[in-house]
Parts: structure tokens; C-alpha cells; sequence
């Protein structure tokens, strides 16, 4: 595969069910983990479901972290995914699971990028070429 980026998936069990439900605290969580990862935080958007749970991504420059939360069960399954050498998921995941006080995380990751017979690091904002540079001039 011709990688691009990691992409941690979580689970995190056992948490404080009060902050799965404050979307204010949460959000401040995520972008405070990211930053920890040492991405660059772009943008977010947080939605509080009816009557429990919330989903919300932090944007960054790197690409992204979102969190999808069940409170009634103690659980939030959690996305990290990350472009570039530069930014750690793994620190991101550790924040988080410390901010919200889960005592289990299970972490599985995943190489995004292109299929290819081989395993290869590639830049993720490399140069275009060929049809692909000639459609964006």
C-alpha cells in the first residue's frame, strides 16, 4: 500500500457517562488531544442527539478526530485519523481516554491509502501530476 496516513479506531469503555453527554466539555477534550498529537485544529461541529448521545468532529490540518458517544452504556467509539509523520493519533487517544475517565480502550489501526504490491510511506500533500495538474490549472 502506498500510505497516506494511520487511522486509529477506538473503543472506549467504562467512562464517565456525565461527559459523554456535555458537548461543551467534550469538545474542548477533542481539540485539547489533538493539540496534544501535535495536529492543528481547523474546525468543529458537535450535534447532541435526543434523548442521549452526541457526535462531533474536530477538523484539522492533518485531516481528523470524531466521537460518537452512548452514554447509557458508558461507551464512545472514537476516529483518528492522520496524514504526515508530524502528529501522533496514539497521544490523542491516551488524552481522551484520560479526559473522560475510561477505565478500558481497545485501538485497532488501519494504513489508508492506495493499494499497492508494496508498503511505502508517500507525502500526503505531494506534487499533481499528469491529468490531475492539468485539471486544477
Amino acid at each position: 500500500m502506498k500510505i497516506l496516513g494511520r487511522h486509529l479506531l477506538a473503543e472506549l469503555v467504562d467512562c464517565d457517562s456525565e461527559l459523554l453527554v456535555d458537548s461543551e466539555k467534550l469538545e474542548k477534550a477533542m481539540k485539547d488531544a489533538a493539540r496534544i498529537a501535535g495536529a492543528t485544529v481547523v474546525d468543529s461541529v458537535f450535534h447532541r442527539y435526543n434523548p442521549q448521545g452526541l457526535s462531533g468532529i474536530v477538523v484539522i490540518a492533518e485531516s481528523h478526530i470524531s466521537i460518537h458517544t452512548w452514554p447509557e452504556y458508558n461507551y464512545a467509539a472514537v476516529d483518528c485519523f492522520t496524514c504526515g509523520s508530524n502528529v501522533d493519533p496514539g497521544k490523542a487517544l491516551t488524552s481522551l481516554k484520560e479526559a473522560l475517565g475510561c477505565r478500558k480502550m481497545q485501538v485497532r489501526e488501519l494504513n489508508r491509502g492506495m493499494p499497492s504490491p508494496t508498503d511505502e510511506i508517500i507525502a500526503h500533500k505531494g506534487v499533481m501530476s499528469g491529468a490531475s495538474a492539468a485539471i486544477s490549472n
